[in-house]
């Protein structure tokens, strides 16, 4: 059985341990707080990458992200090819008056239009202000931190070289096509350039002839005033 009161004993030293030590004040908000890299702040919205499969907004445990979409026709990209229909966002907008920043909507984003950014200012006067729209949420993803460094000896996920694959390839096509561009632009110069020299050469119409006033009549000869009488 322990003496009685040493609870409070405990307690009171270190009480007075805290009171002798140097306080440090965070100088907010003319000082910005060091967050961690992971920290949840608020959720910033990639629109590019959004294909309105609406899982986040089935898979909210609070009902709290909405989504409104409309159809349109894809025209064919090859002639002779079907049009196909996608699904075009028209609002994406979370209430964070609900939100309890779980990041399940972010996890199960299969294209990694999600993300955590650490801003925390979004503080409003009006709970119904605390819905954001699909433009502040974008705004948001510029606050969104760099991931971190892979390790050096890790292999190269696949998507990069997926990437990276298909970016070679285009890159060989567009070569080859302007080589094979290059190549017929100098076989037509060349071909041009020979067609010139076939039209400078000398033709036989152009020399003296027997129509450039010079006939046989006026030629010296014996019939020109020195005949045969003389």
């Amino acid at each position: 059985m322990g003496i009685p009161g040493s609870g409070l004993a405990k307690g009171l030293a270190v009480t007075l341990r805290t009171m002798t030590r140097k306080s440090h004040t965070a100088q907010y908000p003319d000082v910005q707080p060091e967050l961690p890299p992971r920290t949840r702040g608020v959720i910033g919205l990639f629109e590019e990458n959004c294909t309105v499969c609406m899982l986040c907004a089935r898979e909210c445990p609070d009902w709290c992200i909405y989504i409104d979409s409309h159809k349109e026709t894809v025209p064919p990209a090859a002639p002779g090819g079907r049009e196909r229909s996608r699904n075009v966002l028209d609002r994406f907008a979370i209430d964070f008056a609900l939100c309890m920043y779980c990041g399940i909507c972010i996890e199960v984003c299969p294209f990694d239009a999600l993300f955590w950014s650490p801003e925390f200012e979004y503080a409003e006067e009006d709970i119904r202000d605390l819905t954001h729209e699909r433009d502040k949420l974008r705004d948001w993803m510029w606050t969104v931190p760099a991931p971190p460094a892979l390790d050096p000896r890790a292999e190269e996920p696949k998507e990069i070289g997926a990437a990276r694959k298909a970016a070679d390839k285009l890159a060989a096509a567009e070569a080859t096509a302007a080589a094979a561009a290059a190549q017929a632009e100098a076989e037509r110069a060349s071909d041009a350039g020979d067609g010139t020299n076939a039209s400078d050469g000398t033709n036989a119409s152009d020399g003296p002839n027997a129509s450039d006033g010079t006939d046989a009549s006026d030629r010296t000869d014996g019939s020109d005033g020195n005949g045969a009488a003389t």
